[in-house]
């Protein structure tokens, strides 16, 4: 039980404030995409736990999971773009932090397109974020923000890949029980 204390104030260090998202008008440049997601806690957190769901569960899971994120996410931009405007995307995406680090934790396994449907509505929220955000240059800033979320999506995969023994499982478990804590922080609006 010493775990929890410790990664919470670990994983706190990197929470930004809360409601760091809208901030209308900031992206609107490739590298602003880029750095968006690397940039907030509950973006890097989120992505990173889908890759490393995914390769977890393994099968189909770990093509069809992180493909459906990013589709979804490209979604939910569109429609902030537009113009959809929805009162409840932060804490959307603190509930996917808390839920991504619960299913990471517990190994959860689901259908794969019953997962597919968790991620992709996860991922529309946090896409929302990236749109609401969107100035001008869509199409750079898009680039950026995608090419960051397959990075974190890859790395996520990756650290999934090494959960092969049973130290290192227990030690991914720990990391989403972690993150399902600091997603409750977000959540609450302490982080």
């Amino acid at each position: 039980m010493r775990i929890i204390p410790i990664c919470v104030a670990a994983l706190s260090l990197l929470a930004a404030p809360a409601l760091a998202h809208p901030i209308p008008g900031a992206g609107s440049s490739f590298d602003a995409g880029l750095v968006h997601p690397f940039s907030r806690a509950d973006h890097l957190i989120a992505i990173t736990l889908v890759g490393t769901w995914s390769a977890l569960v393994g099968g189909s899971a770990r093509a069809v999971w992180p493909l459906t994120f990013l589709i979804a996410m490209l979604g939910g931009f569109a429609a902030a773009s537009a113009g959809l405007q929805m009162g409840f995307v932060e804490a959307a995406i603190s509930l996917s932090v808390v839920a991504l680090g619960a299913f990471v934790a517990f190994e959860f396994r689901m259908p794969v397109m019953l997962g597919a449907a968790a991620v992709g509505l996860f991922a529309f929220f946090h896409g929302h974020a990236h749109g609401t955000e969107a100035a001008s240059m869509l199409v750079p800033y898009v680039i950026g923000f995608t090419t960051a979320t397959a990075t974190l999506l890859l790395t996520g995969m990756v650290i999934g890949f090494s959960g092969g023994n049973a130290a290192r499982r227990s030690l991914l478990r720990a990391a989403g029980v972690c993150a399902g804590l600091v997603g409750l922080l977000l959540l609450g609006g302490v982080a």
